[in-house]
Formats: structure tokens, sequence, C-alpha cells
């Protein structure tokens, strides 16, 4: 009867006991590698269970022990132990959620992180040119630059910042691997210079209609072996950019610098969308070879130097005509 009687009294505190009287929204943060006693005793002085002796005895007896899952924890209202239980083994915790832009660079995804507190920026950059990290993913001749996928994340307060770029590294290879993958076979560019052809789409435009005729300009100008000429690549590769691009930072011997260099610059200057990654396989079959920008958000495409020039005098009439693509002096 005594056995009985304490059975039932322990299973009515797991599931019906008022928990304790302490004051409401009340928090716990669970840390990796916290001991079931750690948290049972975080769980009791914030008065969200009442006995955190036969909290932990319920979490051992019912196999939980080793499934709480680290993260903030927030409690609206009073619970009885077994759903608290249930909201740390289910990882019901507070999560920070937060929206990557399309054609962010690493640099500003971790500014924007830090921003919103949910990294430290220099710990973010540090993660991400970890050598370990980057031949973990595959990328230690490639860097991780184009290789975090822009969408919008869930992340429990104090994530680490390796965990954060490992998330946003396997998005990417769950959704733009296979679309890269899809390149036709006569291509001539590898998986890793298509993304970085995106990149640069990215920056050059965003209307989505024209990335595929910025594409086919570029993919002209490569068969042709013209310099591609875009001052996006040029201000990715300056260490100190002002706002203010001049003929000296075009003439920079940086290996981004596509004034200097008639090829892709060695890889992405930012993290592609996946339309600019569509458009950097399927350009768009016109012969362009010029661009000049509208100063509406839309440009104007050219076959010839001549008609590029003609259309400079319109939309840039303060600027000297040149034969380049869109971000450039002949704008």
């Amino acid at each position: 009867m005594g056995i009985a009687l304490s059975a039932g009294l322990f299973l009515y505190y797991i599931f019906y006991a008022p928990p304790g009287e302490g004051p409401l929204p009340a928090e716990i943060r669970v840390e990796q590698g916290d001991s079931l006693a750690t948290v049972a005793r975080k769980l009791s002085d914030q008065k969200i269970v009442s006995n955190g002796f036969l909290f932990s005895l319920w979490a051992r007896l019912s196999g939980a022990e080793k499934k709480i899952h680290p993260g903030l924890y927030r409690f609206e209202a009073k619970v009885p132990p077994r759903d608290v239980l249930e909201r740390l083994v289910m990882g019901k915790g507070i999560f920070q959620t937060v929206t990557i832009p399309e054609g962010l660079t690493v640099r500003e995804i971790a500014a924007l992180l830090e921003n919103m507190q949910i990294a430290n920026k220099e710990k973010f950059l540090a993660a991400a040119a970890d050598p370990n990290l980057l031949a973990g993913l595959g990328l230690q001749d490639k860097g991780i630059e184009g290789y975090l996928f822009p969408s919008t994340y869930h992340f429990v307060p104090s994530t680490p910042e390796r965990d954060v770029i490992l998330t946003m590294a396997e998005q990417f290879r769950k959704i733009s691997l296979p679309l890269l993958a899809q390149r036709e076979g006569n291509s001539k560019l590898t998986a890793h210079e298509i993304l970085t052809l995106a990149s640069i789409i990215e920056k050059e435009t965003g209307v989505e209609s024209e990335r595929p005729l910025v594409s086919a300009v570029f993919h002209n100008r490569l068969q042709r072996q013209m310099a591609l000429q875009s001052d996006p690549t040029v201000i990715y590769g300056l260490k100190d950019f002002n706002g203010n691009l001049t003929r000296k930072d075009l003439n920079d011997p940086n290996p981004y610098n596509t004034y200097r260099i008639a090829a892709l610059p060695p890889g992405p200057i930012c993290n592609p969308s996946l339309s600019s990654i569509r458009a950097a396989l399927q350009p768009a079959d016109v012969p362009y070879l010029y661009f000049v920008s509208k100063n509406d958000g839309t440009h104007l495409f050219s076959a010839t130097i001549e008609a590029h020039n003609h259309a400079v005098k319109i939309y840039q009439p303060v600027r000297e005509p040149a034969s380049r693509g869109k971000s450039s002096p002949a704008r």
C-alpha cells in the first residue's frame, strides 16, 4: 500500500501537480554539457518546477536524461513537470530568427549576425576561415564565400559561430549544389566558376529578368577572352574602399580586378541567389557584349562598341564611353 501510494503521488506530481510559485515569465538557459542535476537545479531555482529531485527522477525513468537540448527556454505559463521535460527534450526553446539577404558577403553576414546579437563578428570570421572547417566542407582551396545560402534561419541563443556557418553551408549544399550539378556537359566552367559568375551577376543587377542577359554578356566576353570589367569584383578585392571607385582602383593589382585580368576572379564575391545561379547556368542566347545603366534600375544592352558608346552618351553623358560591362565609369 505504501509503495502504491508513493508511486501515485509521484505520478501526480509529474502529470498534474502545480509547479513552483515563481514569477512569470521564467527563463532558464541550458548550456552545452549541463548535467541533468544542473538543469533540475536551474528549473527549481526559477520556480519552474517545485521539486528538482523528483523532476530528475522522472527524466531518468523516462529515458530523457541524455536527450535534453541546449538553449534558452522561456515559460510564459505554469506547466506540470512532464510538459517542462517534453519542451526540453523537443528543444522548444527561444529561437532567434534572421533573414540573410541574397548578395551579402561573408563579412556583411557576420556584421548582420552581430547586430542581431546572434554571433560575434570576429569569431564568425575566424570560424569562416578555419582550415579544419573548410576542409570538412571540401572548400579548403576555395574559401567559404559564395557557399552560405541566403535564407531565413532560426538559431538558439548562444549557438556557436561555427555551427551557424555549418547550418548555412549545409543549406547551400542541399539547395544550390543540385542546381550547379545540372550544368551542361559541354560547359567549360566548373561548378565553382559558375558560382563565381553567379555572384557577379547578383551584384550587377537586382532585376531578375535581366540576369540571363547580364550572364550572356559575361559568357560572351569569356569566350572572346575579353576582360569582364565588372566594378563589383574590383571593389571586393580592394582592402579599403570608401564608396568612390577611382581610376587608380581600376588599376589595383588584386586578383579580383577584372579590368586587369581577362578571366573570372578566383572565387565568388558574395553569396548569390538561386536566380543568379540559374542565370549563370543558362545565359540568354544573345550577342551582347556591353550594358549600361539607364538610371532607373535597368540597363541597356549592346552587341557593338559603337552602339554601347551611343547608349553611354544618352544615359551617362558626363562620363567617358568605354568598352565595359555594367558597373564601370561607362555606366
